[in-house]
């Protein structure tokens, strides 16, 4: 459809000038993804070099301070981690990955599903992840985080929000919402043979 403006201007494409109209107001601030105004908003906390914790409640563990990474696929816990929830019956096994590491080397590490955590008020039910040696880094990843998407991460102050909290503490995880097989830490993991 064209629309014609008075004066010199001429005859004007009304999809195009939309199109550039909201581009130009989200460019601006404006708007942004859709409303986070239902969201669970959680503070982080921040230390050295730009990295942002948050704290997680996990079944058969309780409080731990997990790396907020969206960089990794899994969620990642350290093997004392899982024999605490094994104790519980809160972890089961799911399957090897193999990993290409940040030095070249090749690493095989099993991927357990935790029964629950809980970020704030969110639970997320069945939530995979790659276990690493004792004392490895608690990773809270994006396969964890997308279920709970659009989530929102700020650095000041610093927090996190999540949407969809609602459903999945009514819904078990589904196939649909897996992720590609993605790096775990500085990993590139794929399924082990």
């Amino acid at each position: 459809m064209l629309l014609q403006l008075p004066g010199k201007m001429g005859f004007f494409d009304l999809k195009k000038v939309r199109t550039w109209l909201l581009f130009a107001t989200f460019m601006s601030g404006s708007i942004g993804p859709p409303a986070l105004a239902d969201a669970v908003h959680i503070p982080m906390r921040g230390i050295d070099a730009g990295t942002y914790y948050v704290e997680v409640v996990v079944a058969g563990l309780g409080s731990v301070d997990f790396l907020v990474d969206t960089g990794s696929g899994y969620t990642a816990i350290d093997t004392g981690m899982l024999t605490e929830m094994q104790r519980t019956g809160d972890a089961v096994f799911v399957k090897k990955l193999e990993g290409i590491m940040a030095d070249g080397s090749t690493m095989v590490v099993p991927v357990y599903q935790i029964s629950e955590i809980r970020i704030g008020t969110c639970v997320l039910r069945d939530v995979d992840a790659a276990v690493f040696g004792d004392g490895a880094r608690p990773i809270l990843g994006m396969r964890a985080l997308s279920r709970v998407a659009p989530f929102t991460f700020s650095t000041n102050p610093p927090g996190i929000s999540l949407s969809r909290c609602d459903a999945v503490i009514a819904v078990e995880a589904s196939p649909e919402l897996a992720t590609p097989v993605q790096p775990v830490s500085q990993a590139v993991i794929g399924e082990a043979g």
